[in-house]
């Protein structure tokens, strides 16, 4: 069978197995679609690739990105609205985010964060206030996407809408949300009745002469499973970092980056869809989340090859990962002094300094940064530190303190753990289209395999909130579609 093509329809000689909607892919997006494939009657088959569910989602810390006035922003003391979050969202996730998608989102907010409570995700109504990248503890709510930091804070109203499972297990180590959202969904979907068969790897799409979008080939312990959809077949197999050639091809920025995903994200679904017709869009787009402890960065000088700064230091992480890596080429070092360090130590955890100095030239001597120009910025710094005005990048007046030797820097060229943005181009029902903008028969997508919400910038929470919201759409709508074979023979 030919690796690179889609299987035609006319080529199987039976179906090992036929139910209403497939689903590939078990994270956020996969099972959220499923269960609401199956909430509204369908009969649905999982498919994951790897030994259970969970995927990248399970990995990371479950931060959830919603708001227009969640119960748990109420609980909190926080009121919000819709078109404040969108107008936050459109900002920070641009350029060339897809605004239909990111005001449906905002809208539909409130009663997504409803629709996972009632899935019996549980959330603490307590705000975490700490300079971390998500909470230590159990508490439910955190800004997330530097919505209260230069230059967001004049874009819309400051409110947090990072919205954290409650995870008895959280500590320092990390949040142990995505692992508990994804046993809570993934249990939600098996008292559904989704059935899910795991070392699954889907190798093909099935079309048939119209170009529809009936099945897939599925290997499975080294047989291949001829599997028909009725209705639709939904992708959630996630992004493509972990293939080196695809990012070479569509974004070479992420070659040789600390991957943060699963290997199962390897663009091999992606490219299934492709051959089938369909469409991609921001391929080059990625996150790259800056991984040293906020309660350093915040406070410190964040510079570039030439000494020069180029971020207010107090935004969120992943923008400063994107900055750093996109338009510093990754050659970053974090500058700070030893009472910044001291003041940090409840919330730095182990990290040490590269290089230490008692002066800015040797320190410039040690990082191999141009002496001239690193003195000159760390004089420039400290001046706006003294005066409490950051008039270059807008640095809150809590994070600025002039720096006084000792002095310490950090290499943060290996510091960027990245995953990709780009992906198949979706409706907001999670229609995938081909180059003609057209929906292909039988198609849908979710989560990262797609351009969604993120589209090429990103916050917290963004990931899980747009696999589950939209997998939930792309599940409803191979749900409810026009059966496209009523049986295999029908079908050749």
């Amino acid at each position: 069978m030919n690796n690179s093509a889609a299987v035609k329809s006319s080529e199987v000689k039976s179906w090992d197995r036929q139910v209403d909607v497939i689903v590939v892919g078990c994270g956020a997006a996969g099972v959220s679609a499923a269960i609401e494939a199956r909430t509204a009657g369908a009969e649905v088959l999982a498919l994951e690739a790897a030994g259970g569910p969970g995927g990248t989602s399970a990995m990371s810390g479950g931060l959830i990105y919603l708001g227009g006035g969640t119960d748990l922003q109420t609980a909190c003391g926080f009121e919000d609205s819709p078109e404040e979050m969108a107008r936050f969202l459109i900002a920070a996730c641009g350029p060339h985010v897809d605004e239909e998608k990111v005001r449906l989102y905002c809208e539909g907010s409130v009663a997504h964060y409803d629709w996972l409570v009632e899935c019996g995700v549980p959330f603490k109504p307590a705000f975490w206030q700490a300079p971390t990248a998500e909470p230590w503890t159990d508490d439910g709510l955190m800004f997330s996407g530097g919505e209260d930091a230069a230059p967001y804070d004049a874009v819309a109203v400051p409110v947090p809408r990072g919205h954290c499972p409650a995870s008895p297990t959280a500590s320092r180590h990390g949040s142990a949300g995505g692992l508990l959202l994804m046993d809570v969904l993934s249990r939600r979907a098996a008292e559904l009745g989704v059935e899910q068969s795991n070392n699954t790897r889907v190798r093909h799409l099935v079309i048939d002469d119209r170009g529809t979008v009936v099945g897939v080939v599925a290997r499975r312990f080294g047989e291949d499973r001829y599997l028909a959809a009725r209705r639709g077949v939904v992708l959630a197999a996630g992004g493509f970092i972990y293939n080196e050639h695809m990012l070479a091809d569509h974004a070479p920025a992420l070659v040789g980056t600390d991957k943060l995903g699963v290997e199962e994200n390897d663009g091999s679904v992606l490219r299934a869809a492709m051959v089938a017709g369909a469409a991609t869009v921001r391929m080059n787009a990625g996150e790259a989340a800056f991984s040293l402890p906020p309660a350093l960065v915040k406070p410190g000088l964040l510079v570039n090859s030439a000494a020069q700064r180029f971020i207010n230091e107090d935004s969120y992480l992943g923008r400063v990962g994107q900055h750093g890596l996109f338009r510093q080429d990754g050659r970053v070092w974090l500058i700070f002094d030893e009472r910044i360090f001291d003041s940090a130590e409840e919330f730095r955890g182990p990290v040490q300094p590269d290089h230490v100095a008692e002066t800015v030239e040797e320190l410039a001597a040690e990082t191999g940064l141009p002496p001239d120009a690193l003195a000159e910025t760390v004089a420039a710094y400290n001046r706006a530190a003294e005066a409490g005005h950051d008039e270059l990048y807008g640095k809150a007046v809590r994070w600025l303190g002039p720096l006084r030797p000792p002095f310490a820097a950090i290499d943060a060229r290996r510091r960027f753990r990245t995953f990709t943005l780009g992906g198949l181009k979706t409706t907001v029902d999670g229609e995938v289209l081909d180059h003609h903008d057209v929906p292909v028969p039988g198609l849908y997508a979710a989560g990262r395999i797609t351009s969604g919400i993120p589209a090429t910038g990103y916050v917290s929470g963004a990931s899980l909130g747009d696999c589950t919201f939209f997998g939930r759409r792309a599940g409803a709508a191979a749900a409810h579609a026009r059966p496209q074979i009523q049986s295999a023979e029908e079908s050749h």
